[in-house]
């Protein structure tokens, strides 16, 4: 680990931060000269291997993520159009697929109208590992193409827990300062633990932590947190 890294991992304490200290100590640990990202990760009490057990589900944060996110939709018609007009990058349909398909990839999420997505589902291989094939229980199959593209570029972000049971999600930057990042978690915790399948049984919520980009991460208090959004 570089000098930075030591510095910053100093002033952390190996114990469980309460969530008003360590969101005062959170953007001080960065240890980079660019403006670094500070994400949230989360263990969870679920099987993932149990679809009812599942935890998958998308949070718009007050104070966005702090990017610029670059949206692709699929769509035809007057649907094209409400894209244009709420902002998207990019608009398309066959020619889009064929550009995919030769390994471009200079975006950041997909917006599909449902008739679009037999020619999605061409490329599905191909954006699946990304993470990037639209899905309609994520919002991102709709007819409210409006909607969708102005939720993105707003600062909606998706989490799912993993196959170790894990969830990460963005909170934003350094640059946003104690407040931003506190009221970004705020949204973050208050989604995940309503998205707590009924299946799940014991502790939902085992730990959490909260760490920029190559900055020592800070472990919370899981019983404030747990008590703070139950």
């Amino acid at each position: 680990m570089g000098k930075r890294y030591n510095a910053a991992k100093e002033k952390v304490e190996t114990r469980s931060y309460g969530l008003d200290e360590a969101f005062k100590l959170i953007p001080e640990l960065s240890g980079t000269k660019f403006d670094a990202s500070v994400d949230v990760a989360a263990r969870l009490g679920v099987d993932p291997r149990k679809a009812e057990q599942m935890v998958r589900s998308t949070v718009i944060l007050p104070n966005g993520t702090g990017k610029d996110v670059r949206v692709l939709v699929f769509a035809k018609g007057e649907k094209e159009t409400e894209a244009k007009e709420a902002g998207a990058d990019f608009i398309g349909a066959e020619d889009l697929v064929e550009k995919i398909k030769g390994g471009w990839f200079d975006f950041d999420k997909i917006v599909a109208t449902p008739d679009m997505m037999a020619l999605v589902g061409k490329i599905g291989k191909l954006l699946g590992p990304r993470g990037l094939m639209p899905n309609p229980k994520l919002g991102t199959v709709t007819q409210d193409v409006k909607k969708a593209v102005t939720d993105l570029k707003a600062g909606m972000v998706e989490f799912r827990v993993d196959k170790a049971g894990n969830v990460h999600a963005p909170l934003g930057r350094v640059s946003f300062g104690e407040q931003k990042l506190r009221e970004n978690f705020d949204a973050v915790m208050g989604a995940l633990m309503k998205a707590k399948p009924t299946a799940s049984k014991g502790v939902y919520l085992k730990n959490i932590s909260v760490s920029s980009t190559m900055g020592p991460a800070v472990k919370f208090d899981t019983i404030e947190v747990r008590n703070t959004f139950k």
